[in-house]
């Protein structure tokens, strides 16, 4: 079933069984708040059994990309286009967000992004990868972030 995030009233609905699903929910409220302001876009999530397709096209980028298969258990996905941008998020229980972000039109604009709720571990599939960088957010407390650029095809059939 669909859930439309709120960021005016964090709620941990759909993250209970995350050992920080507090800071989870807030990460989420972080994103739902960024698309709102940015896009005018509700940021909805299902949750991760309902949404195979999703997950199979982000795990599928991670692991041709970069050779990476994270052992955490995923609990919610998004997957919506902007103007000529396609995003696909993956909420993990142990606290990560992975979002890849596709511009249907320009090679330049494709990454993928790792952000860390507060309280969490760097993954072992990332930590001898990838440096993180650290940002205040008033609803998820300090997010460690990091990313890269996509080099390959993957475009999205919704």
């Amino acid at each position: 079933m669909p859930y439309t995030v709120d960021f005016s009233q964090v709620s941990t609905v759909g993250l209970t069984s995350s050992p920080v699903a507090e800071k989870l929910a807030g990460l989420r409220a972080h994103e739902a708040r960024y698309f709102q302001n940015k896009y005018q876009h509700r940021f909805t999530v299902v949750p991760a059994r309902e949404s195979q397709h999703t997950l199979n096209y982000v795990r599928r980028i991670l692991k041709e990309e970069r050779g990476i298969e994270f052992a955490a258990t995923p609990l919610e996905t998004s997957c919506f286009r902007v103007e000529n941008l396609q995003f696909a998020y993956v909420l993990y229980a142990d606290g990560l967000v992975v979002n890849v972000m596709y511009a249907v039109d320009d090679p330049k604009k494709r990454a993928v992004g790792f952000k860390l709720s507060e309280g969490m571990e760097i993954p072992k599939e990332l930590a001898e990868k990838f440096k993180f960088a650290q940002q205040r957010s008033k609803l998820a407390g300090t997010i460690r972030g990091s990313f890269f650029v996509i080099k390959g095809e993957y475009i999205k059939s919704t």
